[in-house]
């Protein structure tokens, strides 16, 4: 038998950054039906949060399993699922890119804390200045 532990925090925001997840009432509801379909998947989907107009998900990769396709997977599966229970006025749809960083096991704990408080963390900070520093903090580049 196989022993796999690779963490993984993974961004995501709604198509042109727009706020479509406005109100938490919706959000809770988006979160809880992604974390049915990944598990219902075998995508062990550790925690999920956001705001209105992105996701953070820390997930864990499973044998056989990578990030292109998990990724895939959530974000196609839920925006079908959204469309077709018209959750939204308009057309939704997730921003093609994607952030995913490895989490080391000792930052796990630091990891849950920062995406269980989005709604707190996006009062002082918006998503367009958080992903600037994501970009620098792991030194993507553009």
């Amino acid at each position: 038998m196989s022993f796999i532990k690779i963490y993984i925090h993974l961004v995501f925001s709604t198509r042109n950054r727009l706020p479509y997840l406005n109100t938490p009432h919706l959000r809770v509801k988006i979160w809880k039906h992604i974390k049915d379909y990944a598990t219902e998947k075998g995508i062990y989907l550790d925690m999920i949060n956001g705001y209105s107009d992105h996701c953070h998900c820390l997930i864990s990769l499973g044998s056989g399993q990578n990030i292109e396709k998990i990724v895939q997977l959530i974000k196609g599966e839920s925006s079908y699922w959204i469309n077709k229970n018209q959750l939204i006025k308009d057309k939704f749809g997730w921003q093609d890119e994607y952030f995913a960083i490895s989490v080391s096991e000792s930052m796990i704990p630091a990891v849950r804390n920062y995406i269980r408080n989005q709604e707190k963390h996006h009062q002082t900070k918006t998503f367009a200045k958080e992903y600037q520093e994501f970009i620098e903090k792991y030194n993507f580049k553009m």
